[in-house]
């Protein structure tokens, strides 16, 4: 079905060809030849990370070589922060073997985890990387082995939970970490001495917030504990530097001299997946306290964060595009002028908070971006409506919030914007040996480096998103970690309860089941464009798209 209103602005030829394209039918056939390339996009990835590059831990896809820690500049922290010589490639990659139903090559990777890896590095690692794409990759293989042969159908019976083993021994050498007398953890650790000379006192919230579910599934399963008495210390810190009259809460914080030292707050770098972990540690662990939190912060962030296109109160929600501007946490001001692309993962918090239609128009606007750049930008200046930054190093928030969408609406729009990232990733950043960082955006000269995130979760959500009769896409008792790796809800997890559990808050915190609603997408809606004509122009408009 056509839906062409009236476009009172420019840019009414692009809109109308996209219209007219997207009111073609996105064939079943046509989603099956997608999955199909985007299948075989991650094993040209994949593949020449294992001929080139391992046990090294990321692929030089121009040299068709490996990269590991830079030992001789151990202060290079843009290198160091994520590559700890315990070959990440593989490691960020094994629950993508599994989703894609490749049972023999996810047994080759388990057999190969498990003769190659070790943790017993002389490596400054960052502990926020070394938890999300580590830690959490370890124990939701380790899960798909052991707990969900209903779902995945692989079994090894060989296995003698050395991926646990794995995961406790990464997890004893991040502690570290928490020795601090204000229960903030510092951001980096060496593997092999604990704390080092190299540690900076000087922490982001993200880093702080973001190692909730990996540490408590991880105290769960082997029973101990103190992992997730030291998460959760770390939460109730942060909750409490929050600003008292705005209740937001800033981006970067000094352990050491228990100040910020950022005060800008925004939903992107920094700051973003810690958000993301309230509610997903409430919807996993059904810990109320989560939710709660999450719940004023989401209103702090509505008030405080939320910038219209177009200054006007007359014109529909609907009809003008928004976005979520960075701003001072004492006073909510605005602080600059732009936005990340780590932002465009809060649009799966939105979904995930039952705010459906301000997940839809908040994701347009990163669609749009996407059209001008063919890519995201690490930094976008909205007042400008340039690159502030035009870096892309194929992060996956934009596929990984398109998947969500899709999965929550059915919505077909959602499959022909995977086809243009899928197309865009294709043209641009194939190298070869495998796919490129975008040095620039602008220029598309490519860098000669392809980060781990690339195949544990970019590949990862175009492939879900194509192929709809994948067994997670008939489910819904599974969420992602902040990287991409699977966690199950189920009643195992939630009765292994420790004292956190049993937290007591005011009154005012128990009733919460108004806070959030998941009205289901109106089928009617499902056969028109997700917005309107007129939000479209505005839109294009507004970010300066070309026709």
């Amino acid at each position: 079905r056509t839906y062409v209103g009236t476009m009172s602005r420019g840019g009414s030829v692009l809109l109308a060809l996209f219209f007219t394209s997207f009111a073609m039918h996105f064939s079943h056939k046509r989603s099956q030849l997608l999955m199909t390339k985007v299948r075989e996009m991650f094993y040209f990835g994949y593949n020449n990370y294992m001929t080139h590059a391992f046990p090294l831990d990321e692929l030089n896809p121009h040299k068709c070589n490996g990269r590991g820690p830079d030992y001789e500049n151990p202060e290079n922290i843009n290198i160091n922060d994520v590559l700890g010589n315990f070959s990440l490639g593989l490691v960020d990659s094994l629950d993508t073997l599994a989703i894609m139903g490749d049972r023999e090559y996810f047994k080759s990777a388990i057999n190969h985890v498990i003769k190659s890896v070790s943790f017993d590095q002389e490596c400054t690692v960052q502990v926020f990387e070394s938890t999300i794409r580590v830690l959490g990759s370890l124990l939701s293989a380790h899960l798909i082995i052991t707990e969900w042969t209903d779902v995945f159908n692989i079994t090894m019976k060989e296995y003698d939970n050395e991926l646990l083993s794995l995961a406790h021994d990464l997890g004893v050498r991040l502690l570290p970490a928490f020795e601090n007398s204000d229960d903030m953890p510092i951001p980096r650790v060496n593997l092999r001495h604990g704390k080092s000379d190299l540690h900076s006192d000087s922490t982001c919230t993200a880093g702080v917030g973001t190692l909730i579910l990996e540490f408590k599934m991880l105290g769960r399963l082997i029973g101990d504990p103190v992992f997730e008495i030291v998460a959760e210390r770390a939460m109730d810190k942060l909750w409490n530097l929050k600003d008292s009259k705005t209740g937001l809460i800033g981006n970067v914080y000094n352990t050491k001299t228990g100040s910020w030292e950022d005060p800008m707050s925004g939903i992107g770098a920094g700051i973003d997946s810690y958000f993301e972990y309230l509610l997903k540690s409430f919807i996993l662990f059904g810990n109320e306290k989560d939710l709660a939190r999450f719940s004023k912060y989401y209103s702090s962030i509505a008030r405080y964060m939320k910038r219209f296109s177009i200054d006007d109160e007359n014109l529909s929600f609907y009809d003008n595009p928004y976005y979520f501007a960075n701003v001072h946490m004492k006073t909510g001001k605005l602080h600059n002028h732009w936005i990340d692309s780590l932002s465009a993962a809060f649009i799966g918090v939105q979904i995930l908070h039952g705010d459906l239609e301000a997940a839809i128009l908040h994701h347009a606007f990163f669609y749009g971006l996407w059209l001008k750049y063919d890519a995201l930008p690490e930094r976008y200046n909205w007042y400008h409506k340039k690159c502030e930054y035009a870096l892309y190093p194929l992060r996956p928030e934009f596929a990984e919030a398109t998947y969500l969408l899709y999965r929550a609406t059915r919505h077909p729009f959602y499959l022909f914007v995977g086809e243009k990232i899928y197309d865009s990733i294709q043209m641009f950043n194939k190298a070869k040996c495998g796919y490129a960082t975008l040095n620039s955006v602008l220029s598309k000269k490519q860098e000669d480096r392809m980060e781990s995130f690339f195949l544990s979760e970019t590949c990862k959500y175009l492939y879900l998103l194509f192929d709809q009769d994948n067994p997670l896409n008939k489910r819904s008792d599974f969420i992602f970690t902040t990287e991409g790796h699977l966690m199950r809800i189920n009643r195992f997890v939630r009765e292994k309860m420790t004292f956190f559990d049993k937290f007591d808050e005011p009154n005012t915190f128990k009733n919460i089941s108004h806070l959030f609603s998941c009205e289901a997408f109106p089928r009617h809606r499902q056969m028109i464009p997700p917005f309107s004509d007129e939000f479209w122009s505005n839109l294009i408009s507004f970010i300066d798209l070309k026709v």
